[in-house]
């Protein structure tokens, strides 16, 4: 990868490469059974998957894939059933294929079942290898692999589920005696073959859900299959998406049939967005949540924010972070919020700013307005009641707090509070001056020009 950061650290589709591969592993069974092998940086890869509850077993020394395995013996030798292993940079595994493979391998009672896949133009993976009876024998590996063997389709994806008493009866069998020295956990299909125990191989028909990451290249090509993958399950759940091959939906994403997404959308993070919302053409949202019959227009950034059902918003907007749009607020274009409350029916339409701020229901922020909640050291809150009109190019300076139904004459500067419903006028009283302005140009052209 070269890169500072582990490998299964690497994101895509929206989570960790690791991430994708533990949350499948969590719908097969309850996390305490889940168990992630670190190695190198592996504190890293601890503190992101910490969250999610699973286990940890330490690889101070990489060995190989078997070792790998070996390494959990204390604390997985005692458990029953079935052991499943899987890479953790194979991301597109899914649960459906992890659940038919447990399965397979429990009512065949074969020693091991591994998930194979044919590929035309097969890469350098090892190739699985059956004796007369169809039941798999060994994994052959590329290097060691005669002419005959490499014309062979079938490949060891590396997903296996095995019979777990079995597999630590004879996990010690595992040697080193390979080019690279290392333990393989191939090699446990030749030995418990030749101990007399059935091995299977479970075919699958997407190679893609085996894809595994060792480049950037091979990075940005899982991303675009996971948010294909999740674009088409959107769709055929009920969601419109204009131009799919545009559009960025992160895999944990959840949306609400009759929901309309238009091109050039990223829908990223932790988001739900309800039923019929309408997502304009180049939307950002993340970590948000939308409620029923939400309009975003274009253009329009949303963050860690919550916006209630038939609410409004941009085109061209701003929910910076931590908001509240409560049900039927309207927000226009070039309006910004951050950490602000817009109570239910009130609106913001035009250039505003509203920081740190609780609106009530039913306000009318006009265009222009800003609270100034910073005073160069500390965030200060604006409190606004209900029903209050809130006049253009307003100024607002936190603390402040507006009563309900009051009003804020057009370009006021507040700095006391206001009653609930008063008139407050922050600003100068105008003056006319006749004939300035003809007294002004006839002046200038007394002047003579000094040339350069």
């Amino acid at each position: 990868m070269k890169s500072r950061t582990p490998k299964v650290l690497h994101r895509a589709g929206g989570r960790a490469l690791v991430e994708h591969v533990v949350d499948t592993a969590v719908a097969l069974t309850t996390p305490d059974r889940v168990f992630v092998v670190t190695g190198h940086m592996g504190e890293k890869v601890r503190e992101t998957l910490a969250p999610r509850g699973v286990a940890f077993i330490d690889q101070a020394e990489p060995k190989g894939t078997g070792h790998a395995v070996m390494v959990g013996r204390g604390v997985l030798s005692g458990l029953d059933g079935s052991l499943v292993v899987l890479y953790g940079d194979c991301p597109m595994i899914s649960a459906a294929t992890l659940r038919e493979l447990v399965r397979r391998r429990r009512e065949s009672g074969a020693a091991a079942t591994l998930v194979s896949t044919v590929l035309p133009d097969p890469p350098a993976w090892g190739r699985v290898i059956h004796d007369a009876r169809g039941n798999v024998c060994a994994i052959v590996e590329v290097r060691a692999a005669t002419p005959e063997q490499l014309a062979i389709k079938e490949l060891n994806a590396g997903i296996y589920c095995f019979d777990a008493p079995l597999f630590w009866k004879h996990a010690d069998e595992i040697q080193t005696d390979n080019p690279a020295g290392e333990y393989y956990l191939t090699d446990m299909v030749g030995i418990l073959h030749r101990a007399g125990h059935a091995i299977e191989s479970m075919r699958i028909d997407d190679p893609n859900e085996v894809f595994g990451i060792n480049d950037r290249v091979e990075l940005a090509v899982a991303d675009r299959l996971i948010r294909e993958r999740k674009a088409r399950e959107l769709m055929l759940d009920g969601v419109t998406i204009e131009k799919p091959e545009t559009v960025s939906i992160d895999a944990q994403v959840k949306i609400g049939m009759d929901t309309v997404i238009e091109p050039f959308v990223r829908i990223l993070g932790d988001t739900v967005v309800g039923e019929a919302c309408h997502i304009g053409a180049g939307a950002i949202i993340v970590d948000s949540e939308l409620g029923d019959r939400v309009q975003v227009g274009s253009y329009t950034l949303i963050g860690t924010s919550k916006l209630e059902d038939d609410v409004q918003a941009g085109p061209f907007a701003r929910l910076r972070m931590a908001n509240l749009v409560e049900k039927d607020a309207r927000i226009g274009n070039f309006v910004e919020l951050k950490k602000t409350r817009l109570g239910p029916g009130s609106k913001a339409m035009h250039l505003a700013y509203l920081g740190d701020s609780t609106l009530g229901a039913g306000v009318n922020v006009g265009a222009g307005t800003i609270t100034c909640n910073y005073d160069g050291r500390l965030k200060h809150q604006t409190i606004i009641g209900s029903g209050a009109f809130i006049g253009s190019n307003s100024t607002i300076v936190a603390p402040a707090q507006i009563g309900c139904d009051a009003y804020l004459a057009a370009g006021s500067v507040i700095t006391e509070p206001v009653p609930p419903d008063a008139l407050a006028v922050g600003r100068a009283r105008q003056v006319n001056k006749p004939g300035w302005a003809k007294k002004r140009l006839a002046k200038a052209k007394e002047v003579t020009p000094v040339s350069s």
